[in-house]
């Protein structure tokens, strides 16, 4: 029966009449598929805890799109983005940017000048990411700051002679440009540090030019960022200058067309059998969870690609390893502390924008977080007024997905297993859902979120009827704000 799934082999559903007295009309053809049935959400119903993910997307991320190809807008916001690195100072504004010629600014009241470079993408305010490779060096195109202001105040870290580290404040009394990735600060000291202090400057693993090195990760480079701190006018000094930032980003993605067929005759669908009677409903329901599982399948990791007239849609797994968060994770030797560790680069607000919404997890580290969670309380408490920084305080369900929640300090995960993700490298998938969406294709009164089409071939030579049914889907997925994202591998 293997004809029976292609299309351009079938024929139509009605012939043309015979004679006098057929009830079939040329006039009234209906083609090769005569049933279209719009299933929506009621696939996600099935078999609820096979695919945590898909469910998730079908109640809560849903936003139709009219084109298989559809763009979407990123938005990153600026204001904890007001950092840059000094590369070098200059005492007497020369433009040589010697940290050996400039000795004034450790003295309040003396002016100095800096040579300020960035990091990130001012277009789109586009960062490097936790455990990624770098895409953004100092002194790249595009990563000029361009926040700088007369009036401001900026803190610059500096490295003590001595040993330690201070800071000093200065006041910015004009800016400029040294080329197409650099401003020059003209500067005076508000706060000093003694004791043959240097400015710490640029990390020496990244090159001044951009063009080799490894950046550092983001949390090892903080101490480094030179920081706006406020600002300070004289009374009477009229309105501040003002800068504009553009924090959007556009991106693309594009549906994927997922489709499982089936066919019986009419006599196995007559035919009543032991255990389920009716073999067309029992196999009808299989499929329509196959169609389920293997749209979780690729949902997950799935890579977005266009091969000739077929496109592929993205995959969490995909994106999140291309642009998400990333950390390591071995159960064997992986501590509650080690654990914290990686979710206070993840959490914090410099870099993630929102918090996740759900941990999915392989069935190993779904145990091993309820092990951590659950060990304090059944072996250690001593009174309930005490808790371990993991500790489950709950289970629910959302959306008939089971969720348990630990509350850590950076705030409470609520954790779902997903068991596509037992046998393969991904230990947990940190998602907000917030920031990515099931895009399925619907225009012109035509809707392509799981319908089935439904019709019947007659094989005239043995007057035995067919029944074919098409489960079709086309949708994508929309991913934005990577920083909301994460992996552990």
């Amino acid at each position: 029966m293997a004809d029976l799934f292609k299309l351009s082999n079938l024929g139509a559903t009605d012939v043309a009449g015979n004679g006098p007295g057929d009830p079939v009309s040329d006039s009234i053809l209906t083609g090769d598929l005569r049933r279209r049935y719009n299933f929506g959400d009621r696939v996600s119903e099935l078999s609820i805890a096979q695919d945590p993910f898909f469910r998730f997307l079908s109640k809560v991320s849903k936003k139709p799109t009219d084109d298989p190809a559809f763009k979407f807008t990123e938005r990153r916001s600026s204001w904890h983005k007001r950092y840059a690195y000094c590369v070098g100072g200059d005492g007497t504004d020369d433009g040589t940017f010697d940290d050996s010629d400039c000795d004034n600014f450790d003295v309040e009241g003396e002016p100095w000048y800096a040579k300020m470079g960035g990091d990130y993408n001012s277009s789109g305010n586009l960062q490097n990411v936790l455990g990624q490779s770098t895409s953004y060096y100092v002194g790249d195109p595009g990563t000029m700051p361009e926040f700088f202001l007369v009036g401001q105040v900026i803190k610059f870290p500096v490295t003590l002679s001595a040993g330690g580290t201070d800071y000093i404040a200065a006041r910015v009394e004009a800016v400029s440009t040294v080329s197409t990735t650099y401003k020059k600060l003209s500067l005076t000291t508000i706060k000093g540090v003694a004791g043959g202090s240097i400015l710490k400057g640029v990390p020496t693993s990244v090159a001044v030019d951009g063009s080799t090195g490894t950046t550092d990760n983001e949390e090892t480079l903080a101490p480094n960022k030179c920081y706006v701190i406020g600002s300070a006018f004289e009374e009477g000094s009229g309105y501040p200058e003002t800068w504009k930032d553009q924090p959007f980003a556009t991106n693309y993605g594009q549906t994927q067309i997922w489709k499982t067929a089936m066919a019986m005759t009419n006599t196995a669908r007559a035919t009543v059998l032991k255990y389920d009677a009716n073999e067309w409903a029992r196999v009808w329901k299989e499929h329509l969870i196959s169609h389920k599982w293997d749209m979780e399948q690729s949902l997950l990791f799935g890579s977005q690609v266009s091969d000739s007239s077929i496109n592929y849609t993205q995959g969490a797994v995909d994106y999140i390893l291309n642009y998400g968060n990333s950390f390591g994770l071995d159960i064997t030797t992986k501590t509650a502390d080690d654990f914290l560790d990686d979710l206070s680069g993840y959490m914090d607000p410099r870099y993630a924008s929102q918090s996740p919404t759900v941990y999915f997890c392989s069935t190993a580290v779904y145990n091993w977080l309820h092990k951590l969670g659950g060990y304090f309380k059944n072996n250690l408490e001593v009174s309930s007024q005490f808790r371990a920084d993991l500790a489950i305080t709950g289970k629910k369900k959302v959306f008939g997905v089971d969720i348990t929640t630990i509350t850590t300090p950076y705030g409470d995960m609520n954790v779902a297993r997903n068991i596509h993700l037992d046998g393969t490298d991904i230990k947990i998938l940190g998602i907000g859902m917030k920031n990515c969406a099931w895009r399925p294709l619907v225009g012109n009164g035509v809707n392509r979120d799981t319908s089935v089409y439904v019709g019947v071939q007659t094989l005239e030579n043995s007057g035995i009827d067919r029944r074919v049914d098409l489960i079709l889907t086309e949708g994508g997925m929309e991913w934005s704000l990577p920083e909301s994202h994460a992996i552990w591998k």
